[in-house]
């Protein structure tokens, strides 16, 4: 197995978000994650990548504890944000707490306008008219053109708007940590960079630390400070991103590149048999 240089662990940074372990099972019968276990430190931009059904929003909603509402139960491992526990607590106090998720496929009130969509983030916290405004103000210097489709309704604008709406509601509960899942999700490329720069600001400059769930494998290593792939509910692989995306192994089973070049996808077909890590 390649050992990359650098993990959150073993980054000297303290661990924001710490999953411990966990075990998920829907239904009572089929298990889904097999005991994954992850870091996300204060600050940072970390990817969970991975294929299709690999368990990344499984994981996402195991922490954020929305799992529930699809019958879904963590039943072995622990959660911590902030140095508490947090499986227990509901949705909304995760909220409260700074925890929030921006759910795969934005899932916009399509009959509200941009700014009533954005209203709605701000649901949980007591704060004056002055204050909403202000919270108001700072998404729009992120997301210029939410202000000029502000009273178009969510129903009517693009995909890429609505991911910038979804995003920009998580940010009116003001959180320390958010949850991102499949931001890239049937965007255009150009959309796509926009949004993950806008994600690198946040950042940045708010210091909002991001565990981001993605299927875009190169464009999330550009941006992330780590990386945890993940296959068939376990994590097979994790490490600093700049060292993921030049990894051998990375670069032929998700980049479709290899030492000789890009591969087709007839030379791909033995992906399951030479993964050396699962050997």
């Amino acid at each position: 197995m390649t050992t990359p240089i650098a993990t959150p662990a073993s980054s000297g940074a303290p661990a924001y978000l710490s999953v411990n372990n966990i075990e998920v099972i829907y239904d009572h019968v089929i298990l889904v994650l097999k005991g994954v276990s992850l870091q996300v430190p204060q600050g940072k931009i970390v990817a969970l990548l991975g294929a299709n059904g690999a368990g990344k929003s499984t994981t996402l909603k195991s922490i954020s504890t929305l799992l529930r509402g699809e019958r879904g139960d963590v039943t072995k491992g622990s959660v911590e944000f902030q140095g508490q526990r947090i499986d227990q607590l509901t949705p909304s106090e995760l909220v409260r707490r700074g925890l929030s998720q921006v759910m795969e496929g934005r899932h916009c009130f399509g009959h509200l306008t941009i700014e009533e969509n954005l209203l709605t983030g701000a649901y949980t916290r007591k704060i004056s008219r002055a204050e909403l405004k202000q919270s108001l103000e700072m998404v729009y210097h992120y997301f210029p053109r939410l202000q000029q489709r502000r009273t178009t309704h969510a129903g009517y604008t693009s995909g890429g708007e609505q991911q910038m709406c979804a995003i920009g509601r998580s940010l009116m509960a003001k959180p320390s940590m958010i949850l991102l899942d499949e931001p890239s999700m049937g965007l255009a490329p150009q959309i796509v960079e926009e949004i993950f720069e806008i994600v690198k600001d946040l950042n940045h400059r708010e210091n909002v630390s991001f565990l981001l769930a993605e299927q875009n494998t190169m464009v999330a290593l550009r941006y992330a400070d780590f990386g945890y792939i993940l296959e068939n509910g376990r994590v097979v692989m994790e490490g600093d991103a700049k060292d993921l995306a030049s990894n051998e192994d990375v670069k032929e089973f998700y980049l479709g590149v290899s030492g000789a070049g890009r591969k087709s996808f007839r030379d791909m077909k033995f992906y399951r048999r030479r993964k050396r890590w699962l050997a």
